[in-house]
C-alpha cells in the first residue's frame, strides 16, 4: 500500500507559505501535469496529486485541520482514518461527537467557472457604447462523447470497488463510540463509475478547450473598470452542471481633448485676448460634433460655461451629464509688424487710462493671465 505523500511536499511549499504563495505553486504544477499538455503516463497522477493538494491547502479550516492531524485522525481513535474524507473541522467534530457520518466528496452537478475578459474602449466607445466581437478561450462540453468522457458507442462501467456509490464507508471504534466515517472511493475518485475506453477527443474529461466568438452589445456610459455580466458564456460546467458567466471588464482610453469626470466632461477653450474683450460665437468641441457657444465681452481666464445634456450618458438610467467649457487666454508669440503697432497704440490708451487712476483694459488682460497662471 503506497504512503500518501505531504500536501506540502506535493506543492513544494514551506509549511507556512501563504495562500498566494500555494496557488502559484498549484497553477506551476498544474501547467506542468494537466492531461491536456502532458501524455506522460505518471502526469495525471501527479495532477490529481496536486490539486488534492491545493484544495486541502487553500482551505483555511481544512489546512488546520491538515496542520494538526495530518493525514490521520487524533491519535485517541482505536483505528486510523483517512483524513481525506473529511470537509473541515466541523466535520471531524461531528464524527467524534456527535455521532453522525461524515460527507464524502459531491458527486452531482458542477456549475463551470467565471470567465473575465478585459476589453479597451475607444473614448467615444464608452460614451455611446458599441458592439464589439470578441473572442474567448474556454471549455466546452466534447461534442463527440456529449460530456460522458467514454468513447462513442461505449459507457463508463460501475467501479467494483465501491459499487457505483462513489463512497467506501469504513466503521470505526473510538473512546467515544462507534462512527463511521464515509470516504470518496480511490479508485473512481467519487465518480462511481470508470471510464474503460476513453473518449479520444477530450481523453475521458468530458471538455475540450475551444475559442468562443462572442458578440456583446455595450451600453453606453460605462467607465474604467466597469464590469458587465453576461450570463451563461463561462466555462462549461461538469456532470451535466450549468455554465459559469462571463464578467468583461472594461477600459478606456483617454481623449486628446475631452476629459471625464462621471457623466460630465471637461474642455478647455482657447480664446484670444480680443475674442476675450469683445466677445465672439465660437464654435466648440462636443461629442455629438461641433457646437456653437457665444462668448460675452469682457470674460476672464478660468470662466467656465455650462453647456446642458453633452455629457455622458448614465450607465442603467437616462439623461446624460453635461460639458463644461472653461476659457485660457492665449497671449500671442509671433506677432506682426501691423499687430505689434496696435498692440503699442493699445497700451498707450493704457497709459492714458492709468494716468486717472484706474486699470485699463490691457492691465487688466495681463493680470487676468497671471492669476490665472498662479
Amino acid at each position: 500500500m503506497s504512503v500518501k505523500r505531504d500536501y506540502y511536499e506535493v506543492l513544494g511549499v514551506p509549511r507556512n507559505a501563504t495562500d498566494d504563495e500555494i496557488k502559484r505553486a498549484f497553477r506551476k504544477l498544474a501547467r506542468q501535469y494537466h492531461p491536456d499538455v502532458n501524455n506522460a503516463t505518471e502526469a495525471e497522477g501527479r495532477f490529481r496529486e496536486a490539486n488534492e493538494a491545493y484544495e486541502v491547502l487553500s482551505d483555511a479550516q481544512r489546512r488546520a485541520a491538515y496542520d494538526q492531524f495530518g493525514h490521520r485522525v487524533p491519535a485517541g481513535a482505536a483505528g486510523q482514518t483517512n483524513f481525506e474524507g473529511f470537509g473541515g473541522l466541523g466535520d471531524l467534530f461531528e464524527t467524534f461527537f456527535g455521532g453522525g457520518v461524515a460527507s464524502a466528496t459531491r458527486r452531482g452537478p458542477q456549475r463551470g467557472a467565471d470567465l473575465r475578459y478585459d476589453l479597451t474602449l475607444s473614448f467615444e466607445e464608452a460614451v455611446f457604447g458599441a458592439t464589439k466581437e470578441i473572442e474567448i478561450p474556454r471549455w466546452e462540453t466534447c461534442s463527440s462523447c456529449q460530456g460522458s468522457g467514454a468513447q462513442k458507442g461505449s459507457t463508463p462501467t460501475r467501479c467494483p470497488t465501491c459499487g457505483g456509490s462513489g463512497e467506501l464507508r469504513r466503521a470505526q471504534q473510538s473512546i467515544f463510540g462507534q462512527f463511521v466515517n464515509v470516504v470518496a472511493c480511490d479508485r473512481c475518485r467519487g465518480e462511481g463509475r470508470i471510464i474503460t475506453d476513453p473518449c479520444t477527443e477530450c481523453r475521458g474529461q468530458g471538455r475540450v478547450k475551444t475559442v468562443r466568438k462572442l458578440e456583446i452589445k455595450i451600453p453606453g456610459g460605462v467607465d474604467n473598470d466597469t464590469q458587465m455580466r453576461v450570463s451563461g458564456e463561462g466555462e462549461a460546467g461538469q456532470k451535466g452542471g450549468p455554465r459559469g458567466n462571463l464578467l468583461v471588464a472594461f477600459h478606456v482610453r483617454s481623449h486628446d481633448m475631452f476629459e471625464r469626470d462621471g457623466t460630465d466632461i471637461h474642455v478647455a477653450l482657447p480664446l484670444s485676448f480680443s475674442q476675450a474683450a469683445l466677445g465672439d460665437e465660437v464654435e466648440v468641441p462636443t461629442v455629438d460634433g461641433p457646437s456653437v457657444l457665444k462668448i460675452p465681452a469682457g470674460t476672464q481666464s478660468g470662466r467656465r460655461f455650462r453647456l446642458r445634456g453633452k455629457g455622458v450618458p448614465v450607465l442603467e438610467g437616462n439623461g446624460r451629464g453635461d460639458e463644461y467649457v472653461t476659457v485660457t487666454l492665449v497671449t500671442p508669440t509671433d506677432l506682426s509688424s501691423r499687430e505689434r503697432e496696435l498692440f503699442r497704440e493699445l497700451a498707450s490708451l493704457e497709459k492714458e487710462a492709468g494716468r486717472h487712476g484706474g486699470k485699463g483694459l490691457f492691465e487688466r488682460l495681463r493680470d487676468a493671465v497671471t492669476k490665472t497662471g498662479e
